[in-house]
């Protein structure tokens, strides 16, 4: 049975839209994509508020670089990998631009490719945010240029990929935010990455 690394932030651990409860197996693209792969575990690593390589005063141990030393090491052997990051880092208080934050990403994938064959380490850029998303009643660690930003990342993202020989995947391309927040997966958003996800792992070969 192969082991696929899932390395992420709350879209990849499945909250749900407005609240901090987790949607149950079944509805988390994570085991969707598991029910799919039947010679694969799927390895859950998502985390709420995980950013590439920033440090989150107001939320400690966030730093997805800082984590994945030991993930890895704990998890291995890891057959392939799925990375979905960036939509935290998008946040006021980091002040990132989209290629920044690619840059830290960057970083993330140096110490998965020490553990997995680039050809089976599949980037994901994450969803877009909803255009008010930074709201009082929503999520105001964002503001209207982060909006912007994460929808750069996509365009970001696919050149890492590109230069580093991984597979890339948009989220964007499939799923949007829930209009509840602006920021997190609905279950048809769950549903559609799956379905995009088990097939990129098909065209790696990995299931």
């Amino acid at each position: 049975m192969k082991n696929i690394l899932a390395f992420g932030d709350s879209n990849t651990w499945g909250l749900v839209p407005g609240t901090k409860e987790r949607f149950p197996w079944g509805v988390r693209w994570t085991s969707l994509v598991q029910e799919k792969l039947s010679d694969a575990r799927v390895i859950e690593e998502g985390l709420c508020g995980r950013t590439t390589v920033f440090e989150d005063e107001l939320r400690p141990l966030r730093k997805a670089v800082d984590a994945l030393p030991m993930v890895l090491e704990s998890t291995y052997p890891i057959d392939a990998a799925i990375i979905m990051l960036g939509t935290n880092d998008c946040k006021s208080l980091f002040n990132a631009n989209a290629y920044t934050i690619a840059k830290g990403l960057e970083q993330c994938l140096n110490e998965i490719s020490s553990y997995v064959s680039a050809d089976k380490i599949l980037v994901v850029s994450p969803i877009h945010l909803g255009e008010e998303v930074w709201r009082e009643d929503k999520d105001p660690e964002f503001d209207s240029r982060s909006v912007e930003t994460s929808k750069d990342l996509q365009k970001f993202y696919r050149q890492v990929a590109k230069d580093r020989g991984f597979k890339f995947l948009a989220a964007s391309d499939y799923s949007t935010a829930s209009s509840i927040d602006e920021e997190h997966l609905d279950e048809e958003g769950h549903k559609r990455l799956a379905e995009a996800i088990v097939e990129k792992m098909q065209e790696m070969k990995i299931a």
